[in-house]
């Protein structure tokens, strides 16, 4: 029989860079986004915990997490504002002046993102972020794999247009 600590370990390895990630550019806070995070996470061991049937963890946690942010919304009505340092993307030990137009391109983008709606940032995070296949968005998002792919055309469409 496995050991369930064992599995939901090796559950949380793969996936708590991941799920950080994804609250973090919705909810632009550090502290915030490690609460939520652990919130994922506790709730996830509950519910795997149950005898029923979790066919893909990854999507469940997603799923979760994003419950959790529309819930701190629905209680605090903040707006989102990203900073990009708490991204921890750029290489200290490379050049300092590549760092420093990575940075500045990286804070352009993140102002385009706060104009998108919710689901194309979601995606965008899912697909560029995160690294997810068409399938594995469509599943998490329960849409069609070309309703996946259309909602990723518009969304990169509309940042585009932010960024112009």
């Amino acid at each position: 029989m496995p050991n369930p600590k064992k599995e939901f370990s090796k559950i949380y390895d793969q996936n708590i860079d991941k799920i950080y990630r994804f609250i973090f550019v919705k909810v632009s806070s550090q502290e915030i986004a490690e609460d939520l995070t652990s919130e994922t996470f506790l709730k996830g061991w509950r519910s795997f915990q149950n005898p029923r049937d979790i066919e893909n963890p990854s999507a469940f946690l997603y799923k979760i997490a994003r419950n959790l942010v529309i819930d701190h919304y629905r209680q605090k009505a903040q707006k989102n504002t990203v900073q990009v340092e708490d991204f921890n993307i750029i290489d200290t030990r490379s050049n300092l002046e590549e760092n420093a137009i990575l940075t500045s391109d990286l804070n352009v983008v993140m102002r385009a993102m706060e104009n998108l709606k919710d689901n194309y940032q979601t995606v965008i995070v899912y697909r560029y972020l995160d690294d997810l296949s068409i399938s594995e968005m469509a599943e998490m998002l329960q849409k069609s794999k070309e309703a996946t792919r259309v909602m990723i055309h518009r969304a990169l469409k509309e940042l585009k247009k932010q960024l112009a």
